[in-house]
């Protein structure tokens, strides 16, 4: 068997060096793998939805989405976790929110890729 040529089909080598360095960033791409794996969990993108709208505490959430406050506590350490959703604490209570605006970027992108 012939072993296959490793040339690039493209002439453009400084583009080719710096996709194999980036892709040769295992833990980047660890984190990454990592990062959407939260988006393939129903619960989660559920109630990163309703965090969409504004920063909401457990009891809100649960009711919005009618599920059990344990499990939305669950899901939201998960979230928390993985830096997609923040925690304000006022009084007794804990607010939760997205993160930042990179998170409600790449949910809304997600809607309108399988709106389209």
């Amino acid at each position: 068997m012939q072993k296959e040529d490793k040339k690039p089909c493209c002439r453009d080598e400084k583009f080719v060096e710096e996709v194999q360095r980036i892709m040769d960033d295992e833990e980047t791409i660890y984190f990454l793998a990592d990062f959407f794996k939260n988006f393939g969990d129903s619960s989660r993108l559920r109630i990163m939805g309703a965090l969409f709208n504004g920063e909401m505490c457990v009891g809100t959430i649960a009711e919005v989405l009618n599920m059990t406050q344990s499990a939305v506590s669950h899901q939201l350490r998960v979230l928390k976790s993985s830096r997609l959703v923040k925690a304000r604490k006022e009084g007794k209570l804990v607010y939760y929110s997205l993160n930042d605006e990179h998170i409600k970027i790449i949910y809304k992108m997600g809607i309108e890729h399988i709106l389209e």
